[in-house]
């Protein structure tokens, strides 16, 4: 019996072990520092000691709750817990379910990391799928001032953020058969940006065969961070309009 008791302890050990794995010290838990709890991944020391960028990952709904470890389901934070090398500072912040995410709220997080890390605030990024994709068009809209680039997967915006959006590198990424947000959300958006300036810092990819969830996929190419890191705020990156189907 005494056997028995201490396999069972130790079988459940291993379950929790599973459903609450042990993150490494570079991933720290935010609470009541900024309007939204956030995870903060910290790189290596030699990355820190530079002033290096920030990327702030915007969830979509199915990570939405009071839960942190949610946010590690998919997204930048699980790129680099599978060994994707982003040298950044990634704000993670998470929206309570049923809620949208709010650009002042989102800011707070951004402001209490500047306070509290040396940064680069010529690269600051934003990177957002499906409810994100819409807090990502929505933040850029509200502080284009203080992001560097952003790409907005599968989202979509407000046409009154359109002079604000049309002077900030984005990246807008959708594909034509999703059916929880329709593929005219982004296409609404490019089109609008590109009769207010042609889109000279717009770049728009869509996927002929992605329906919604295949869009994760994005946040584990090395690709698609080498592209925020290529742009720097000071820079002039205006360049002709991309438009690319996959």
């Amino acid at each position: 019996m005494k056997y028995l008791i201490l396999l069972l302890l130790f079988l459940s050990a291993l379950s929790f072990a599973k459903v609450n794995p042990v993150r490494s010290s570079q991933f720290h838990r935010v609470i009541n520092k900024a309007d939204y709890p956030f995870y903060l991944y910290l790189p290596k020391d030699s990355v820190m000691k530079s002033n290096p960028p920030v990327i702030i990952f915007l969830h979509g709904s199915s990570l939405s709750g009071n839960n942190l470890d949610m946010l590690y389901r998919y997204g930048v934070l699980d790129a680099i817990d599978r060994g994707l090398d982003i040298p950044a500072i990634v704000i993670a912040p998470q929206v309570r379910a049923g809620e949208c995410w709010s650009p002042d709220k989102i800011y707070s997080t951004l402001k209490y990391v500047q306070k509290n890390y040396s940064t680069d605030t010529n690269r600051v990024y934003v990177f957002g799928m499906s409810l994100g994709g819409y807090g990502t068009f929505n933040f850029a809209g509200a502080y284009p001032d203080k992001i560097t680039a952003a790409i907005a997967m599968c989202g979509g915006g407000k046409l009154t953020d359109i002079p604000n959006l049309s002077e900030t590198n984005l990246w807008v990424l959708h594909g034509r058969r999703d059916v929880r947000v329709p593929f005219s959300e982004s296409e609404k958006m490019v089109t609008a940006i590109r009769k207010f300036n042609g889109g000279s810092k717009l770049r728009f990819t869509e996927f002929k065969n992605y329906g919604h969830s295949e869009l994760a996929r994005m946040f584990y190419k090395k690709e698609m961070y080498d592209w925020l890191f290529s742009i720097k705020k000071q820079e002039n990156t205006n360049r002709p309009y991309i438009h690319e189907v996959d």
